[in-house]
């Protein structure tokens, strides 16, 4: 950006306006905690964003016009010496495969099934798995990806753990997802290990340019 004409770019600015936020569930098993879901429903503590802030000061719009470019050559000499496609993306890649596999897990879909009755026992909605429970748009979640935390909200998510606890689905859930990686694991471990390499070629990147920065 220096070199661009902008010699007092911060290191970690934010953006001109305020960027668009997607929102994803808090935990690979949706929401887990009795007193947040008591006091936040599916959202959170508004003073307490989950999401980390920029600490520099926001872009000029000519400075931003600048930052894509610059990126994309910061990003180029982290990739250096990686294939992207073939390395580095390989987990990514495997991880949502493994993913539709655990869904078919008979014992995981007893447990979302005996989940679900038990929240609809307690007159919220069926949901397929908690994950559709964390994600209803009826929480009408902001640009912040809060919610409004409204008593329907609340109490739907207190019931949601209530019954995630009496019937263990969080621990029958990592299980069928741990069972499953280990056999994925197995069977490509070459290309597993080529992804591992690949984070320690980009790890040893990051760490040369930290030093050099001081």
């Amino acid at each position: 950006m220096a070199q661009r004409g902008h010699p007092d770019f911060p290191l970690d600015p934010r953006y001109p306006s305020g960027p668009i936020v997607a929102t994803a569930v808090g935990t690979d098993y949706g929401t887990l905690d009795l007193a947040s879901a008591r006091r936040w429903g599916y959202g959170w503590d508004p003073a307490k964003s989950r999401a980390q802030r920029p600490a520099g000061r926001r872009m000029t719009n000519a400075e931003y016009a600048q930052f894509p470019a610059c990126r994309a050559e910061a990003n180029r000499r982290l990739m250096r010496g990686i294939d992207l496609e073939r390395d580095w993306l390989y987990a990514d890649k495997r991880g949502a495969e493994t993913a539709k596999a655990v869904k078919r897990d008979p014992e995981l879909r007893a447990a979302w099934d005996a989940w679900s009755g038990c929240v609809a026992d307690r007159g919220f909605t069926r949901y397929s798995d908690p994950v559709a429970a964390y994600t209803d748009t009826a929480w009408h979640r902001g640009s912040d990806g809060n919610t409004e935390h409204t008593q329907r909200e609340r109490d739907t998510a207190v019931a949601d753990v209530t019954c995630k606890r009496r019937h263990h689905t969080a621990e029958i859930w990592h299980t069928a997802q741990a069972r499953q990686q280990a056999i994925d694991i197995t069977q490509h471990r070459a290309r597993y290990t080529a992804g591992l390499e690949a984070l320690r070629t980009y790890r040893a990147s990051v760490t040369g340019i930290l030093r050099k920065l001081g």
